[in-house]
């Protein structure tokens, strides 16, 4: 008789603590197999370890810089992840880093000299900022992005700017700007969106860290399709990262929709943790009175984890090798003696797809052009009111009275997700129903879909997961998990309570040793 624990390793790569190689701990090793980058190709290499070296003056930041030009140069044409380069600019900036270090022997901060690209939507002074919009082809801010200026504080060197959407629009990747970003595991294959420039930048080691923006999504869905980590931080009354600066809301805007939030991507859970340090923080006019420190991980080793699963859901139906993943996943926990349920459920899965899809039709308004939102109220009206056809129209036109009804069900729903995390640590749930599905950009939205083991799907079925935590303002990690027997990566989501976004990360950190990482994707193969 082969032992249960032989098989679980032999058929999933998911391994158990005494198999591992490594030991649970929150900073853990690179994957089994992996190799330590020599400085010849440091630019692969996790963030944290390129900062060290650049901090030990092992390298210089504009020799770092140099490698990822050329990685650049040699990888992005088959992704088509980095859409405006700043070569000048950066080498610029990375020659003051140097300067620095070797004027006070003190690095700059904690991404010293580090070379970084950032998502399209937030606004980099004196670099391109289109958000993917023909409108906005010849944008360049005259002040950074809240988010960015954090960065810049901290060190980093800017490269360049990431693929998106048509204003963060859609949850693939393409606009009439820039073309198409393609998965890089597959190239039929969506990267995802609206983050899927960044998403397919980490990935092929165009850049180790990327700051991605997330309401429907947008960061942890194109995380999952390409094999990365994304963290979407909590968000409150106020978001734990600064959000002004970020579009799509227009240029010039102070305000932003109150369900966005920005947060890191790295192709580890450890420089997830070094971006995050970075990234929380208090908007500009808040920074003399607040200042923000997010708890301690609630547990030091993954058997102390209280954990709830919620592996499907006739709501939202996963495919075979996604229910399959969740199974393992529940098989590993409780055999290193973790605490599991994966019998209760925090909210009823309809509702709240149904409540978070209300508000983000009614926050999308807020940009429309006056006769266009007076068009769009007129057709409400036409609309019965028992017609589910009219959901879009009827939430994008409500009146305030019926969005402060809509938002007490929210805080309900809030409370709710409270009264669980009373008794559980985390909720491990799928990232998406599938894997990368293919592309639809020349498919108009009405006609899209996507198949879940041979049934056909609505198309924004891909963010429903991810969406039980977009409502509520809850962070949430996507941690990639192995690959599909068609070599797509696959991953799962970790939801927590609010402000547990040190938890989450410590949780993705502790399951790293056990889970398969997803392989080196074909499209950095040309580096």
């Amino acid at each position: 008789m082969i032992p249960r624990r032989t098989l679980l390793m032999a058929s999933t790569g998911i391994t158990t603590p005494a198999a591992a190689s490594a030991p649970s701990s929150p900073r853990p090793g690179p994957r089994p197999g992996a190799r330590k980058a020599g400085t010849e190709a440091l630019h692969l290499a996790p963030a944290r370890d390129q900062v060290a070296a650049l901090c030990r003056r092992e390298i210089s930041s504009r020799d770092l810089l140099e490698q990822y030009l050329r990685h650049i140069a040699q990888t992005n044409p088959h992704v088509n992840a980095i859409v405006t380069l700043d070569a000048d600019a950066a080498r610029a900036a990375a020659d003051r880093a140097d300067r620095h270090l070797a004027a006070t022997g003190r690095p700059l901060g904690p991404l010293h000299g580090l070379p970084m690209t950032v998502k399209d939507a937030l606004e980099t002074k004196g670099m391109r900022t289109t958000s993917g919009s023909p409108g906005l082809s010849g944008h360049i801010p005259d002040r950074d992005a809240d988010a960015v200026a954090l960065l810049r504080a901290a060190g980093a060197v800017l490269v360049g700017k990431t693929n998106v959407p048509v204003m963060c629009q859609d949850i693939q990747t393409s606009n009439p700007l820039f073309g198409k970003t393609d998965n890089p595991y597959d190239s039929t294959r969506t990267a995802g969106g609206s983050s899927g420039g960044a998403a397919a930048a980490v990935a092929t080691g165009l850049t180790s860290l990327e700051v991605g923006s997330d309401l429907a999504g947008s960061l942890r869905l194109p995380a999952a399709y390409c094999g990365v980590h994304a963290l979407r931080t909590s968000r409150g009354a106020a978001p734990v990262v600064p959000v002004r600066g970020h579009i799509p809301r227009p240029p010039g805007w102070a305000t932003s929709s109150d369900m966005v939030t920005l947060g890191p991507m790295a192709r580890t859970a450890d420089d997830l943790a070094l971006l995050l340090d970075v990234l929380v923080a208090p908007a500009p006019a808040d920074r003399d009175g607040w200042t923000i420190t997010l708890p301690a991980p609630a547990r030091t080793e993954l058997a102390q984890y209280r954990v709830g699963v919620w592996a499907d859901d006739a709501y939202c139906r996963v495919d075979a090798e996604t229910r399959t993943l969740l199974d393992r996943v529940t098989t590993l926990l409780r055999s290193v003696g973790a605490s599991v349920d994966d019998a209760t459920r925090p909210v009823d899965f309809a509702e709240s797809n149904t409540l978070f899809e209300r508000l983000l039709f009614a926050t999308g308004s807020a940009t429309a052009t006056d006769s266009a939102f007076a068009a769009d109220v007129a057709a409400a009206e036409k609309i019965p009111a028992d017609d589910p056809a009219g959901l879009f129209l009827r939430s994008r036109t409500m009146r305030h009275r019926d969005w402060c009804v809509a938002d007490e069900a929210r805080q309900k729903l809030r409370a709710a997700w409270d009264r669980y995390f009373a008794d559980h640590d985390v909720l491990i749930t799928p990232a998406a129903p599938t894997a990368a599905v293919p592309d639809q950009t020349g498919t108009p939205p009405p006609q899209r879909f996507i198949m879940v083991d041979g049934a056909k799907r609505p198309f924004f079925d891909q963010t429903s997961w991810v969406n039980l935590a977009s409502l509520v303002g809850l962070p949430s990690v996507v941690v990639p998990a192995g690959r599909t027997a068609d070599g797509l990566p696959l991953a799962v989501q970790i939801i927590g309570p609010y402000l547990a976004d040190r938890t989450l990360v410590a949780m993705a950190q502790h399951l790293a040793p056990h889970l398969p990482g997803p392989g080196r994707p074909p499209a950095a193969r040309t580096a």
